[in-house]
């Protein structure tokens, strides 16, 4: 199972978290966001970070060349789309960036969102269930209905978010078998700056109560 740390603002944090077992750390690329990094303060990160673990651009409702510039200037191995965007600009960037990891986030408001998510399946290489909120596009804190998930099966490797902390993880792996996990809010002292005591604390938890793994990649 993957764990990803979303949000990451501080290179030391992101060396540590990587350190403690994370295998993909998040970028928020959103200009509105209380996380936002710019590309090129990711890139500076990049080098010092270990290869293995991945870094993954996550954006809303921005430009194809704005994805592909900050892909670039951010040296990102992933993108995650967390907006309104479209099957066709997910075929466009698969095409532009064929070695990047494309995720696409759907934030789940009804159980109509798990319908519309099956459109994305062919076209993207793993689905991130995250919370809605009708301000917020992540790291709100929020909390899926888990039992609602239970029949999740969505043909490719999925990402459960939305409200995680070391607290509840075990409850929601109990119900639940996603091929990756996604914290930010959760192991957090305030945005962008991540209690490193909390997320030593979810990997202590991740160990004492192992999880069959669903898969190797996410």
């Amino acid at each position: 199972m993957r764990i990803k740390i979303c949000g990451i603002t501080q290179l030391e944090q992101g060396r540590a978290i990587a350190e403690l077992g994370a295998t993909a750390l998040g970028f928020i690329c959103v200009p509105a966001s209380p996380r936002q990094i710019r590309a090129e303060d990711i890139g500076a990160m990049a080098p010092h970070l270990p290869e293995t673990v991945a870094r993954i651009g996550v954006f809303a409702n921005a430009t194809f060349e704005e994805i592909r510039d900050t892909v670039a200037a951010g040296k990102l191995t992933g993108v995650q789309l967390h907006g309104g965007e479209s099957v066709e600009l997910c075929d466009r960037l698969r095409d532009a960036l064929p070695t990047c990891e494309l995720i696409r986030a759907i934030r789940v408001k009804t159980p109509e969102a798990l319908d519309a998510a099956a459109a994305f399946v062919p076209h993207v290489d793993a689905l991130l269930l995250d919370a809605y909120h009708p301000r917020q596009l992540g790291g709100t804190g929020r909390t899926l209905d888990w039992r609602s998930l239970r029949e999740f099966r969505p043909g490719c490797p999925w990402f459960l978010a939305g409200g995680l902390t070391p607290d509840n993880i075990t409850d929601a792996l109990t119900l639940l078998q996603p091929d990756g996990i996604d914290l930010s809010s959760g192991v957090e002292r305030s945005p962008g700056d991540k209690d490193m005591e909390k997320v030593a604390k979810l990997f202590r938890v991740l160990r004492e109560n192992p999880v069959s793994p669903a898969g190797d990649r996410i």
